[in-house]
């Protein structure tokens, strides 16, 4: 049996994404050991690639409208649990590139939802030196430390993204176990540069020709660019490594 939804940007089929101006499929697998049971989000398209697997169906933010529509569908099928997996933005002054935070909860405005107590546990114990604590959704980038300094004494969110909070809210109106787990890729005292936060295309894509008209613009921001294209390879290294130790389902299978 086979049943499709309709997606923005990324093919999804047999736990493998397949990046292009494409429509998802979604297939159920007949193999017992290939079931899927846990949705991931993830913003970008590196972080779908590097989510895709065995159990797990792969979201990206351009389809998050949808993501209702996806929880729905996949909950009649047996899916039990989401995800938020990814980079995130470092609030905690002591947290560095590449360092996890499994979250303890997600902030949103004045709303706090917990994850999964259990899943964030088994997270935690796969994860050598990750950190338990609040994580912030926001709908737009933080780039300022002053801005992030901010963030962390009114929330003590350890880091912020623009993905869990979208999870958090689907996941609680659908019963779905959840829980969110983010690497560290600007840290807090690092500013993000303009060019950066153009070169996200809205399929998650790099835009290579929209970051080097901005640096002909301002070619001030080379340097703190590459900053922050050291701190990328750190945390697209770490997600590689991080994202095999947890296996498939994401570990959710492993404590249930």
């Amino acid at each position: 049996m086979t049943y499709h939804l309709e997606f923005a940007g990324a093919t999804f089929a047999d736990g493998i994404v397949d990046t292009g101006d494409a429509t998802g499929k979604v297939a159920d697998h007949t193999a017992e050991n290939q079931q899927r049971t846990v949705i991931a989000f993830v913003g970008m398209d590196f972080e779908a690639r590097i989510a895709a697997g065995p159990g797990v169906l792969v979201v990206c933010r351009t389809a998050g409208s949808k993501l209702a529509t996806v929880a729905e569908i996949a909950v009649r099928h047996g899916y039990r649990g989401m995800i938020s997996f990814g980079v995130a933005g470092g609030l905690a002054s002591h947290l560095r590139a590449g360092d996890w935070v499994v979250a303890s909860a997600i902030r949103e405005s004045h709303m706090v939802r917990s994850t999964d107590p259990a899943w964030s546990r088994r997270l935690l114990g796969m994860i050598a030196g990750a950190v338990h604590a609040p994580i912030l959704g926001v709908d737009a980038p933080v780039a300022e430390p002053a801005k992030k300094r901010e963030l962390h004494r009114a929330t003590g969110a350890a880091a912020v993204d623009m993905e869990s909070h979208v999870v958090a809210r689907v996941a609680a109106a659908h019963r779905l176990a959840f829980a969110a787990v983010r690497v560290i890729v600007d840290p807090a005292h690092r500013t993000v540069p303009p060019a950066a936060l153009l070169g996200m295309r809205p399929d998650g894509r790099a835009d290579v020709a929209a970051i080097v008209r901005d640096l002909m613009l301002r070619p001030s921001q080379l340097r703190p660019l590459a900053r922050v294209a050291v701190d990328a390879f750190v945390a697209r290294t770490a997600m590689h490594r991080v994202r095999g130790q947890l296996g498939p389902h994401f570990g959710l299978l492993d404590y249930a």
